[in-house]
C-alpha cells in the first residue's frame, strides 16, 4: 500500500505545483488587464491549511502503517472524480482561474461548465479531496479535523469574500441571482 500512497501523494503534489504555476500565470494576465486582488488577509490561511493537510495525511497514514480503509475503493473513486471535476473547473474558467481572489472589473463571470450547476464548484472539489484522500488510507483524524477546518472555518470567510468582490466589479449578481423567498 506504500506504493499506492506514494503514487497518489506524488500525483497530488505535482498537480498542486502545476496549479500554482498556472495561477501565477493567470494572475499576471489578469493584473495586466486591470484586475484587483481581494481577500489577501486570509489567503495565507488557505495555504497553511493545504500544506498542513498534506503533511497530516502523510504523517497519519505512515503512523497507521499505510493501511487501506474498508471503503478505500469508494474513497479512491471519489478522489479521482474530484480530480476530473477540478480539470473541468479550471478549463471552464480559463485565464480567470486562480487560487487567489482576483477579479477583473467589468468582466462577465463564467457561467459554463460546472458553474451552470454550482456557484463555487472548486470548493466542493476541495472538500471532497479533504474528505476522501485520508479515508483511502484510514487517516480518520485527518479527514475529520481538516474537513472541519476547511468547511467549518475557512470557507465561511473565503466564499463571502469572493462573492463580495465579484458583486462589486462584475456582472455576478445578474448571472447568479438569488432565489426569491416566499
Amino acid at each position: 500500500m506504500v506504493v499506492l500512497f506514494t503514487a497518489v501523494f506524488v500525483l497530488l503534489i505535482v498537480q498542486r505545483v502545476g496549479e500554482l504555476i498556472l495561477a501565477r500565470k493567470n494572475e499576471k494576465w489578469m493584473k495586466d488587464r486591470g484586475a484587483i486582488e481581494c481577500g489577501e488577509d486570509h489567503y495565507k490561511y488557505i495555504v497553511m491549511l493545504h500544506i498542513g493537510f498534506l503533511l497530516a495525511v502523510a504523517v497519519e497514514t505512515a503512523l497507521r502503517g499505510f493501511t487501506l480503509s474498508l471503503i478505500w475503493t469508494v474513497m479512491l473513486g471519489i478522489f479521482l472524480l474530484a480530480q476530473l471535476l477540478r480539470v473541468w473547473t479550471i478549463r471552464s474558467l480559463g485565464k480567470f482561474w486562480n487560487t487567489k481572489i482576483i477579479v477583473l472589473p467589468k468582466a462577465s463571470v463564467v457561467a459554463k461548465g460546472p458553474y451552470r450547476f454550482l456557484r463555487h464548484p472548486n470548493y466542493v472539489i476541495v472538500a471532497l479531496e479533504i474528505l476522501s484522500l485520508p479515508l483511502i488510507f484510514s487517516s480518520y483524524w485527518t479527514a475529520i479535523v481538516f474537513t472541519f477546518l476547511n468547511a467549518g472555518l475557512l470557507l465561511k470567510v473565503r466564499i463571502p469574500a469572493e462573492e463580495k468582490a465579484l458583486k462589486e466589479v462584475t456582472n455576478y449578481t445578474d448571472v447568479f441571482t438569488e432565489p426569491t423567498k416566499n
